[in-house]
């Protein structure tokens, strides 16, 4: 990959949008913002050395997507390798984005990004960062602000408090924060966890350990298969040029997706057994199928694509052992587990999840109130109550994290043109009358999707009113019709202009 030039700066520069993050989600919309909003100057702040987000961050072995590329990756952007791609491909194809659209030049790198606090009087964000190369402070203003900053604390990973882990003799490491010099070599290693980070480490790991055991608290469902794909393979053969293979087997990939999705709802027990025949033709059927049979329905979690099944064929090999059971301690050997067994290890990687966080962790503020999102009405999932002029972008937890990006990209530069066509400088979402007081509901309905990380933070995310606008699918399959034709007139989204005039609707 190229060497990253870090542009020239002034310690105080003011932009129309400020798009804060520089990963998959800030390089969309910033290819939005040039396609359609030309006019619009903006700014992308950075906090790492380099674009890329969780492909920068991640560095452990293996480290792939665990969604196909052709919907991963952008609507707007082809992709042509395999399916399931690695990191340094994933890399690659961003920075091609960034070239084609020439955003390097709108990248400032290494800002952490402090605060960000409205002025109703000004209309306008005044922006405080720091400068992680210098330690110096730098300051932005901007009309909008665009939170693309991700849902995860990139410094550190969840892991769980344990007895006695201090006692442990050896290395204990999450992948999020993997070390350069990890040698694991012939060594004894236990992986904690059952998620895609574990079903990646795991086959990755297994050849150059002396053994290596996996251990859930409770199994993950996993599909399988080779890492291609039949139609795009076939349109390839046909010479169909590469934009519309992307679309085709985009497409094509949805609504598979969709039939699955729906199956999963309506006939759980059908959907399920698919998915456990699948790994029983890997593992055999006098493999003790418990280990990859989940207490929930599937679609309830992620559903992790094993490429060419090779955590099952690691498994099967003799390599792997897999350990269902819950923790009791720590030891200096290992660890203990709850029914008695002792799993020692040299290193132990907990592949235990992330540490959300919301809006980045910046201190944010409304004509000098602080804002606390957990107590704040979402607009539609991607807007704030009481918050004028900011989105943040939240993907799908079921579909790919991207095909948000793209949809709430569209509606974002359609309310900024908007904003121009009827003369406001702000736009606020704000309760009616009749809504205020309306029951918060959670971000995410546990019933619908209930992974850990959301769970344990689900309080501090915004909430859910009773009806739309102040609601939050988190479904593809409802917000591509959904989206695209939000009414922005309608009386929940308060314009206002110059001096705090109100803009009346158009």
């Amino acid at each position: 990959m190229s060497s990253i030039a870090q542009p020239a700066f002034t310690p105080c520069e003011h932009v129309d949008v400020l798009i804060v993050g520089a990963g998959i989600s800030g390089i969309g919309a910033a290819h939005h913002l040039r396609e359609k909003c030309p006019d619009k100057s903006f700014l992308m702040l950075e906090n790492k050395a380099a674009f890329g987000g969780t492909w920068r961050q991640h560095t452990y072995p293996g480290i792939r997507s665990d969604s196909d590329l052709y919907t991963f990756g952008y609507g707007f952007k082809p992709w042509g390798g395999k399916p399931i791609a690695n990191g340094d491909e994933i890399l690659d194809y961003l920075e091609e984005a960034i070239d084609e659209d020439d955003l390097q030049a709108q990248i400032r790198y290494q800002h952490q990004v402090l605060s960000a606090s409205w002025s109703s009087a000004d209309q306008q964000w005044s922006i405080e960062a720091k400068r992680t190369d210098t330690g110096e402070s730098v300051y932005f203003t901007a009309n909008f602000l665009w939170m693309c900053q991700g849902y995860y604390r990139h410094q550190q990973g969840y892991t769980p408090e344990w007895e006695g882990m201090a006692d442990f003799e050896g290395q204990i490491v999450h992948p999020q924060t993997w070390p350069e010099d990890l040698d694991y070599k012939g060594k004894r290693v236990l992986v904690i966890g059952s998620g895609a980070t574990a079903a990646t480490l795991v086959p990755a790991l297994a050849d150059d350990c002396e053994h290596l055991t996996m251990l859930q608290r409770s199994p993950t469902y996993f599909w399988t298969g080779e890492n291609r794909n039949e139609l795009a393979d076939r349109l390839h053969a046909l010479g169909v040029d590469e934009q519309t293979v992307h679309d085709i087997v985009r497409r094509d990939l949805l609504k598979n997706a969709e039939e699955i999705q729906s199956a999963s709802a309506e006939h759980p027990e059908a959907v399920k057994e698919e998915l456990l025949k699948v790994i029983r033709e890997h593992l055999g059927e006098d493999f003790d199928m418990t280990h990859f049979t989940p207490s929930y329905r599937p679609w309830q979690q992620r559903i992790a694509y094993v490429p060419d099944g090779d955590l099952f064929k690691a498994i099967k090999s003799g390599k792997v052992t897999v350990v269902t059971d819950h923790i009791d301690r720590f030891t200096r050997e290992g660890v203990l587990t709850r029914s008695g067994e002792l799993l020692e290890a040299d290193i132990i990687i907990t592949a235990t999840g992330f540490d959300i966080c919301i809006m980045g962790d910046v201190n944010f503020a409304v004509d000098g109130e602080p804002v606390d999102f957990g107590n704040t009405y979402t607009y539609r999932g991607f807007m704030n109550s009481g918050v004028p002029n900011m989105v943040g972008m939240f993907g799908y937890l079921r579909t790919s994290w991207t095909m948000r990006v793209d949809l709430v990209s569209d509606v974002v530069c359609r309310m900024l043109q908007h904003m121009d066509d009827i003369g406001a400088s702000s736009v606020t979402p704000t309760l009616l009358d009749a809504e205020k007081g309306m029951a918060m509901r959670p971000w995410i309905s546990e019933q619908e999707f209930n992974p850990g990380y959301l769970k344990r933070s689900i309080q501090l995310m915004p909430k859910q009113g009773s009806h739309a606008p102040w609601t939050f699918d988190c479904d593809y399959y409802s917000e591509r019709d959904i989206l695209p034709s939000i009414d922005l007139d309608e009386p929940q989204l308060v314009y206002q202009a110059g001096e705090q005039s109100a803009v009346a609707s158009a």
